[in-house]
């Protein structure tokens, strides 16, 4: 299949993170079984798992291609087109995953019967992954699998949607929740009860103040939008009636900071303010007080200037300079086990998530000419 036919394929399958991407999985399966190419699964969780697969000669230095399999949901969005069925129109190609990210995926696993017949020196591994959309999640047992079991490569290439672009920094993602436990009561009689939603407001005014400092310490490489670390709330729960003082409420929330910044200033900080609050709390209700907790954690990934990562990128997406995104990826994750890592792909990241989500074919044309590239560097 050409890559574009590949595509097709692979968009085919609705592999929105709430299902299964087992399908999608054993048709690259069946696809590799039919070019002789060895592979295994590290699974996930029930219905989720990864792939990885080996081209060429099974030794530690050679490259790796890495791409989630999974995609974020349609509902609600309205498309021109179904979603799971690709469409090509004035030169782009439509459908739910086409940029982020099966347009890579496409690419590599099209290119598999060239890479073999290249007689290979050093191996090219291909990384499928699940469950990115939520927080990278199901690539970590895979990452351990690498670090602990298997022969390590030289660098990764994350297929996320740069455009082609050669990135080599982005932000981190840090998810928290704080739990706010009150006392409920009469709204009458406020000196009797703990209102656990003015707390919570009084924990977010102080998230206000880190996030204006955060602006002001800002980006001193001046590489990122926005040029500064950030923090933000996205759910807040609360309360039963206007007459009751609220017992409980909790509020989610993340910050997303500069890749050298310490991910554990800003939760501490918020710690801190909160224990000047709790000994109110406790004099009207001893049981009440504040808890957050950590929901997930995915790295940054700090610039790596002249690792083999980077110049091998650089040579085969035909660049001289490299750039920083503020979504993150799994990238940070591959380098957190010492392998150097970068992302370059085709697609741009503004297209995905959205209804009619589209990847040009001189996109994917551009990626086929990087990974021929890439595979030429493993010859030497």
């Amino acid at each position: 299949m050409t890559s574009i036919e590949m595509l097709a394929k692979l968009i085919g399958f609705d592999t929105t993170t709430r299902l299964s991407n087992i399908p999608l999985i054993e048709f690259v399966e069946r696809y590799l079984d039919d070019h002789g190419i060895p592979y295994i699964r590290v699974d996930y969780e029930t219905g989720k798992t990864n792939l990885y697969a080996t081209i060429g000669p099974d030794i530690a230095g050679g490259i790796v291609l890495s791409g989630h399999t999974d995609v974020v949901p349609v509902d609600g969005q309205d498309w021109a087109s179904d979603p799971f069925v690709m469409e090509e129109r004035g030169g782009n190609l439509y459908g739910r995953g086409t940029a982020d990210m099966k347009g890579f995926i496409a690419c590599a696993l099209a290119l598999v019967p060239k890479f073999k017949a290249m007689n290979l020196v050093r191996p090219i591994h291909l990384a499928l992954s699940c469950d990115e959309e939520v927080g990278c999640k199901g690539v970590r047992p895979l990452v351990a699998h690498m670090r602990d079991h298997l022969k390590k490569p030289r660098a990764v290439f994350v297929g996320e949607p740069t455009s082609m672009k050669v990135v080599n920094g982005h932000k981190s993602a840090v998810t928290f929740s704080t739990e706010v436990k009150g006392r409920a009561g009469h709204s009458s009689l406020t000196h009797q009860g703990v209102n656990a939603i003015m707390v919570a407001a009084d924990m977010i005014s102080e998230m206000s103040r880190i996030r204006a400092d955060l602006i002001a310490e800002g980006d001193p490489t001046g590489r990122f939008d926005p040029p500064y670390s950030t923090i933000h709330v996205g759910v807040i729960n609360g309360g039963t009636a206007k007459n009751i003082i609220p017992q409980d409420c909790d509020f989610q929330w993340e910050t997303r900071l500069l890749p050298r910044v310490n991910p554990g200033a800003v939760p501490l900080r918020l710690e801190r303010f909160a224990q000047t609050l709790v000994p109110a709390m406790k004099a009207v209700a001893p049981e009440s007080g504040i808890a957050t907790t950590k929901t997930n954690e995915v790295p940054g990934l700090a610039p790596e200037q002249d690792s083999e990562a980077e110049h091998l990128a650089l040579h085969a997406a035909g660049a001289n300079s490299t750039h920083a995104v503020s979504y993150c990826t799994e990238a940070g994750l591959f380098q957190a086990i010492g392998i150097p890592t970068v992302i370059c792909g085709p697609g741009n990241i503004e297209q995905a998530h959205k209804p009619d989500e589209f990847v040009s074919v001189a996109q994917i044309e551009a990626c086929e000419t990087f990974m021929i590239k890439l595979a030429e560097s493993c010859l030497l």
